[in-house]
């Protein structure tokens, strides 16, 4: 998307002339992360934000690991935590991406969105700097995810390269399902609708996986759905990366999943962004 075009008032040397808004590549950098700034100076000043997005999924981890682990044994893993602590990471960056479609969605109905487009800047840097600063947000979060996976057992068995291979993967997976959430949000008509379309299809989607039980353990007729599941595909590379064994194709899928996720939502959003500004 370009930049519009503005006019300003005439300037001292050259009378009665448009100043076009700069263009390149550097220049929408600069308003991406400008927006994005934004977004995180928000956060930071609202720390109940980030109080609230750490502790539900430290629940997950104290309710799975000392609630049901005594209950539920994986073949081939030396414990239980090995195996639901990687699913519990997988699960929390993707119900952290719902902040975008909420966010996007309280931006248009306070009418700052309105407000942005008035300015001489890049469209789709008001989207990227969204979805990047829910990034870092993500991070932030996993890192303290990752602290308390370490204080109930969990071990990083496959090194400090496939930890941070796995890691990467997951935020790439990340800021994929975070441009899902901005088509909601942009879709939707009030702050309510999108938090409640946010997050009623990833229930099913996380828990319908391989996240916290094998899926052969299911019935027959959830099986394939749980298997082909992007989500299972994710989960299944990073467990395998945290716990030092080779993910096999599930990586290359994995990858694949994120990228085409990515670009097709992005496309749509910033389609539906356009439409919405005329």
């Amino acid at each position: 998307m370009s930049p519009t075009t503005t006019a300003s008032a005439p300037g001292p040397d050259v009378p009665g002339a448009l100043h076009r808004v700069p263009t390149g590549a550097a220049w929408w950098f600069r308003d991406t992360w400008a927006e994005a700034g934004r977004h995180l100076i928000a956060t930071k000043r609202n720390p109940d934000l980030l109080v609230f997005a750490t502790i539900q999924p430290i629940m997950f981890v104290v309710l799975f690991v000392y609630v049901f682990g005594g209950a539920i044994t994986v073949p081939g893993y030396s414990s239980y935590q090995q195996f639901v602590v990687p699913g519990i990471f997988a699960q929390t960056i993707v119900f952290g991406s719902a902040f975008t479609s909420i966010g996007i969605a309280e931006d248009m109905q306070k009418g700052f969105i309105d407000r942005l487009r008035s300015l001489p800047m890049y469209p789709a840097a008001v989207l990227v700097g969204r979805t990047v600063s829910d990034l870092v947000r993500n991070t932030f979060t996993f890192i303290i995810m990752l602290v308390v996976g370490l204080i109930v057992g969990f071990r990083l068995e496959g090194g400090v390269v496939d930890a941070v291979l796995a890691t990467l993967l997951l935020l790439a997976f990340s800021f994929a399902f975070s441009w899902i959430q901005a088509l909601i949000g942009l879709s939707a008509k009030s702050v309510e609708a999108a938090n409640s379309a946010g997050f009623i299809w990833m229930f099913p989607m996380t828990f319908v996986s391989s996240a916290f039980v094998d899926p052969s353990t299911m019935p027959g007729w959830l099986q394939p759905i749980a298997e082909h599941n992007p989500f299972t595909v994710v989960t299944d590379a990073v467990r395998a990366l945290y716990n030092g064994r080779d993910p096999g194709a599930d990586l290359w899928i994995s990858i694949a999943w994120a990228a085409g996720i990515t670009v097709v939502f992005a496309l749509l959003s910033f389609r539906r962004f356009s439409r919405t500004s005329r």
